[in-house]
């Protein structure tokens, strides 16, 4: 066998592999003797076919199973003897040739990563902590959730829910499906696109109004996407929103036993832990795009489409169940591309970072996170022993944290400093 590998561009490589025709002819005589023992032709006994028979009748087609054969047996070889990692399948063409065998493998390999000056990375590692007021804030939150509701014979005011029946019509067609009836709207919960809830303000029940919105330029029905649309409404109720006092009525609610001093305490508890999650993962994003902006790498095309379509499919699934055409799902794959690179680039990284540098899965980490993660949950064991019965589950937590552990190595290897922030810009999910 004789192998040649072209560099047709930095990670792209045409391989050439020849086999001579003696070894074709070896392999061919070897199927065509076991072929004879099993034919069956008219005017020959079964196992007496000549040869010459047999290989006249069926040489072609044996010579083009060993043809195949010798690609799956000859190609890995070809990879291991010249230390070609490729990323996808080949393409795969055979050559015309008067004797012997001959393809060429076309493939994208796996980049070099050098991991050269790693320890210079700098690292912004965010600190926060629980303060009065943000626990404050989360009661309140908690009592907006427990908001009672009662109608009120006036025109609608901002924070008031008014249920409303309207339908809508954009360049002619009702988008609405005839009418949505009985449809509560609280004015200025931005549940609607934006003028929607504004433009219900001073209503009251038994009124009509028709008006025109603009949708956003960037919308989940591509259809209604920058147009103007007519809305027509009728209010059937308006209500005033009443908040509960905080009493042991309204904290026994919330599953907690004792004073308002214990509630706000538990309260604290629990932002304490969310807080701490939310730094980790602010300190890992930091850590990612320092990553990224300082290992410099060429990411294989065919990992990125594989990467595009994957990140595609919650989409076209989504259009499918809304029986919306795939022809008018109009997605950027501009975005999705850069998106994609980013996260191949940053796997591939990762992924060297820990065979370098021996960072071996931590077993009791995976056992903790899924516990911090069931724990939020009624019956954390239920949720525990779900995780523990599916490998493509547990595989996946397991993925996050050795990708957590290569993170933490990083962080070891950095230059950081500490950067207080508060404890809204801290939960907030902007990076």
């Amino acid at each position: 066998m004789q192998v040649s590998v072209e560099k047709t561009s930095e990670l792209s490589r045409k391989m050439t592999v020849s086999v001579p025709e003696d070894v074709i002819q070896e392999k061919m005589a070897a199927r065509l003797k076991s072929l004879a023992r099993e034919v069956k032709i008219d005017g020959f006994r079964p196992g007496k076919v000549p040869q010459h028979v047999v290989k006249k009748m069926y040489g072609e087609r044996v010579r083009g199973e060993i043809a195949g054969d010798l690609i799956q047996s000859t190609y890995y070889e070809a990879l291991k003897d010249h230390d070609l990692k490729p990323v996808s399948y080949p393409h795969i063409l055979p050559l015309d040739e008067a004797e012997g065998f001959k393809y060429t493998a076309e493939f994208e390999v796996y980049p070099e990563i050098s991991l050269e000056g790693l320890g210079q990375i700098q690292v912004a590692r965010p600190t926060a902590s629980v303060q009065d007021v943000d626990i404050e804030d989360m009661v309140e939150k908690l009592r907006v959730q427990k908001k009672s509701w009662a109608v009120v014979e006036r025109a609608a005011q901002e924070h008031d829910r008014i249920t409303i029946g309207f339908s809508g019509v954009c360049e002619g067609e009702n988008f609405t499906n005839g009418k949505v009836d009985s449809y509560p709207v609280e004015i200025g919960a931005k549940q609607m696109i934006p003028g929607f809830e504004e433009s219900l303000l001073g209503l009251k029940a038994g009124d009509n109004k028709t008006f025109e919105l603009s949708f956003p330029e960037v919308y989940g029905n591509e259809k209604l996407a920058g147009k103007v649309a007519e809305f027509n409404v009728d209010v059937i109720s308006v209500e005033e929103g009443a908040l509960p006092a905080i009493d042991d009525e309204f904290i026994k609610a919330y599953g907690v036993e004792g004073s308002v001093d214990a509630f706000r305490e538990d309260i604290r508890a629990n932002l304490a832990g969310e807080l701490e999650q939310a730094l980790r993962g602010k300190l890992k994003n930091a850590v990612l795009k320092a990553l990224y902006e300082k290992i410099q790498i060429t990411v294989p095309n065919a990992l990125v489409d594989l990467e595009v379509e994957n990140m595609m499919k919650p989409y076209i699934e989504t259009a499918k169940r809304q029986k919306v055409k795939l022809d008018d799902l109009k997605l950027p794959r501009d975005e999705f591309e850069e998106q994609a690179r980013r996260r191949i680039a940053l796997g591939l990284i990762l992924g060297e970072i820990i065979d370098k540098n021996n960072i071996r899965l931590d077993d009791d980490k995976v056992r903790s996170t899924i516990e911090d993660m069931a724990r939020s949950y009624e019956r954390p064991q239920e949720v525990i022993d779900w995780y523990y019965s599916d490998k493509s589950r547990l595989n996946d937590v397991r993925q996050m944290v050795l990708e957590n552990q290569a993170v933490d190595w990083i962080v070891a290897q950095a230059k950081v400093t500490d950067e207080a922030i508060s404890f809204t810009d801290a939960m907030s999910k902007q990076a």
